[in-house]
């Protein structure tokens, strides 16, 4: 069944409401960054030095995607009852089949951030620094399997900006959320110098990490309690997980209709 014009159009009227929706962020929002200023000056040498090692890791997923790539290889198992096996038919089957597939991993994804948050969130202050890296990196491999999803492929260094972008778009406050809205819907436009010059906007990936990290802010205050840490670390990490899964699903959804409106000459 192939998705119609009205369907998609309301489809990405649906996608627009949600992003003027992202416009509010709450003034403890703001005010809950400040607990990772303090973290810092608490953190022993060797933790510092252990994230710092994670983040040069992390740093080159833009240049080739590290250990933190998503293969392609997974698109069947995402429709294991469609008979897809590549991108190219993925892009073939209609915008809800994709919604859904991204549904179930999403679903997977918050359970596997919920038990690494119980896990990491024993031992307050000293495993709450590690736990930031590894929330890091499950959040990351799930932009990207929601990219596979809708049909894109993370080896193209591209996509690879797109999914950092959706993690920024995350941590941002309202005017850097508008901002980088601004840059994404470029990303629809058939456009490549566009694109490079989003790239060349890029200031590095460790100034991304390190201004994700202290969005937590509050959110992450009550696991630095031993023991206790256990059940906030669980119920965040969900919630981490489900907030990036979700902008992933309509940033990508947007991209997906929009180009399925311009190959069926729906739209100018």
């Amino acid at each position: 069944m192939l998705d119609s014009k009205q369907w998609l159009s309301e489809e990405l009227k649906k996608v627009e409401i949600w992003e003027k929706e992202q416009n509010d962020l709450m003034f403890w929002e703001k005010l809950g960054r400040l607990p990772f200023k303090i973290l810092d000056k608490w953190t022993p040498t060797f933790i510092q030095n252990k994230i710092g090692v994670l983040l040069d890791e992390l740093s080159q997923y833009i240049q080739s995607g590290g250990s933190y790539l998503s293969s392609t290889s997974k698109v069947p198992s995402y429709y294991p009852k469609l008979g897809v096996q590549t991108l190219e038919d993925v892009e073939k089957l209609p915008v809800s089949k994709m919604d859904h597939s991204v549904d179930i991993l999403t679903k997977n994804r918050k359970n596997i951030a919920t038990l690494q948050g119980a896990g990491t969130g024993i031992g307050g202050i000293f495993t709450l620094t590690i736990d930031i890296p590894l929330l890091l990196g499950i959040q990351l491999k799930t932009l990207q399997d929601i990219a596979i999803c809708y049909g894109y492929d993370p080896n193209d260094e591209q996509e690879r900006l797109f999914i950092v972008k959706c993690l920024q778009f995350v941590s941002s406050d309202i005017v850097g959320k508008q901002a980088i809205l601004t840059q994404l819907s470029m990303f629809n436009q058939q456009d490549e110098a566009a694109k490079r010059e989003i790239l060349s906007e890029m200031q590095g990936w460790r100034e991304v990490v390190f201004s994700y990290r202290d969005q937590f802010g509050w959110k992450k205050l009550f696991q630095m309690i031993p023991i206790a840490g256990l059940v906030f670390g669980a119920f965040i990490n969900r919630s981490a997980v489900n907030d990036i899964a979700e902008a992933g699903k309509m940033l990508y959804r947007k991209r997906r209709i929009i180009a399925k409106l311009y190959e069926n000459n729906l739209i100018e």
